[in-house]
């Protein structure tokens, strides 16, 4: 499948089979995060796996799991991400989404389904995962084989705004 496949075939997923995703999976969405490109490289994140019942029962006590077997909490440390000069802004946010899609993209490469979680209580993730105050939960992305029909790689086509509402040319 080329690139623009696998962008069109990723969807959404909030509907899961009761099956769990695969160590070999998993280690190889994992690595997709390790190698993502981040802010002069500081690689300001870590990752929370989520897959016992006990761990996924933690992470629903935040936010809907939609069914999902396995979370992967995106973390952040704001502290040792790169800060843009000119003005301050630091950009741990925009490191943990660039994991976060690699990690999505690859999921559906590897025949598995995604949702990428940010309606979920950040404290409770704190609390439940033991976070230190240097790390902050940014987002969960939760993975597991998708239950129901995919949705249609035709979609954007009504989904989506045109290129000429969204792109400007000088």
């Amino acid at each position: 499948m080329d690139f623009a496949d696998l962008m069109h075939k990723r969807y959404s997923v909030r509907q899961y089979q009761d099956k769990k995703v695969e160590d070999e999976k998993l280690a190889v969405i994992l690595e997709a995060a390790r190698i993502a490109p981040t802010g002069c490289n500081k690689q300001p994140f870590k990752l929370i796996v989520a897959q016992s019942d006990e761990a996924v029962a933690r992470v629903a006590k935040a936010g809907n799991m939609h069914g999902a077997p396995l979370a992967i909490i995106v973390c952040g440390e704001k502290g040792k991400a790169w800060v843009r000069t000119c003005d301050q802004k630091n950009i741990v946010d925009i490191d943990a989404s660039i994991v976060t899609t690699q990690m999505m993209l690859q999921a559906t490469e590897l025949g598995l389904g995604s949702v990428w979680i940010c309606n979920f209580n950040p404290e409770i993730i704190r609390k439940e995962f033991n976070l230190n105050d240097g790390l902050e939960a940014i987002n969960i992305l939760l993975l597991g084989y998708a239950a129901g029909e995919p949705a249609s790689a035709e979609r954007f086509a009504k989904q989506r705004k045109a290129i000429q509402e969204l792109v400007i040319y000088k």
